[in-house]
């Protein structure tokens, strides 16, 4: 019987090595709860921000129960926009810290920045992902408005975002998406990082997840739920390795997916990071796939399938 499947493992620290993920990726633990100060450990809204108009900073991050069905944890983190005096703040939610520098949303005095210098307000990142994907819900007033997320890898630099000229040379690569309104759904979303450069050495992450794709774009009270951030890795396997795995999850042309010794849940997702199928094991026993990559996800491993 002839396998129609070239495969490649992704990440796992059951087989190969652990590769660099971003602290409290999961959003389950959270300081200062029920203050107004209230963060998730490791990301920074303007709470905990700086800049000439720091003093005007508003609470626009909480720790929400509101989690999606089958998530393992308990919390996300709820980020909204706020309207004072008739002026948008985007709900801003990031890894490094936010620079408050102007009333003006679109003023160049406002932005996000890695402090390398400072652990509270970087993300340290050697590593190499090829994509990043996480959880959203996003709830806007405006059916044409966006939600983003962009994040940089850059080196050793206390880069900016927006990029300003002085930060453009310490780009590694990015990965960035603007998103519509999920109708009151989560949605699972994947986007690639591009290395497009110009710098090749990576040593941060700046990551930041916005209400709205503009700077003082939306509405009053638009809304994201975020939850389980990943970054994805994909790497060649010895034969021994792909041997050890096939033994684990093989697909045939005339019997669909066949699962051996694995239990629980599975996910099935194509590349572009949609849903498939999704269920237990016994459900998805036998499925056929189109021709195309899928990425094929258990409780303990990750599989890239591409069918021919």
């Amino acid at each position: 019987m002839k396998i129609f499947f070239t495969l490649v493992f992704l990440n796992s620290a059951y087989f190969l090595f652990a590769q660099l993920q971003v602290g409290n990726s999961n959003m389950e633990v959270w300081d200062n709860v029920a203050s107004a100060n209230e963060e998730p450990r490791n990301w920074n809204g303007f709470k905990s921000g700086q800049g000439s108009f720091f003093s005007f900073a508003s609470q626009q991050v909480q720790r929400s129960t509101a989690i999606r069905a089958g998530a393992t944890g308990q919390y996300c983190a709820r980020v909204w926009s706020k309207s004072t005096f008739g002026i948008i703040a985007n709900g801003n939610l990031t890894l490094g810290r936010i620079n408050m520098g102007s009333t003006s949303a679109s003023d160049p005095a406002n932005y996000n920045f890695s402090s390398i210098s400072d652990t509270l307000f970087s993300e340290a990142m050697t590593d190499s992902p090829d994509s990043l994907v996480f959880w959203v819900k996003y709830t806007s007033a405006n059916a044409g408005d966006s939600a983003r997320i962009h994040a940089i890898l850059h080196d050793s630099y206390d880069l900016r975002d927006p990029v300003d000229a002085n930060s453009a040379p310490y780009v590694v690569a990015r990965a960035e998406r603007n998103y519509a309104r999920t109708n009151g759904s989560w949605l699972r979303i994947s986007t690639p990082f591009v290395y497009s450069g110009p710098s090749t050495v990576p040593a941060f992450l700046l990551l930041t997840f916005s209400t709205n794709k503009i700077p003082g774009g939306g509405s009053n009270n638009d809304e994201i739920l975020i939850d389980d951030v990943e970054l994805i890795y994909n790497a060649s396997v010895s034969n021994q390795e792909i041997s050890t795995l096939v033994g684990s999850i093989s697909y045939q042309q005339d019997r669909g997916l066949s699962f051996f010794n694995i239990h629980g849940q599975v996910e099935v997702v194509n590349m572009n990071g949609n849903f498939f199928k999704q269920g237990k094991v016994s459900d998805l026993q036998g499925i056929s796939l189109p021709s195309g990559c899928y990425i094929i996800s258990t409780e303990n491993v990750r599989y890239k399938f591409i069918v021919l």
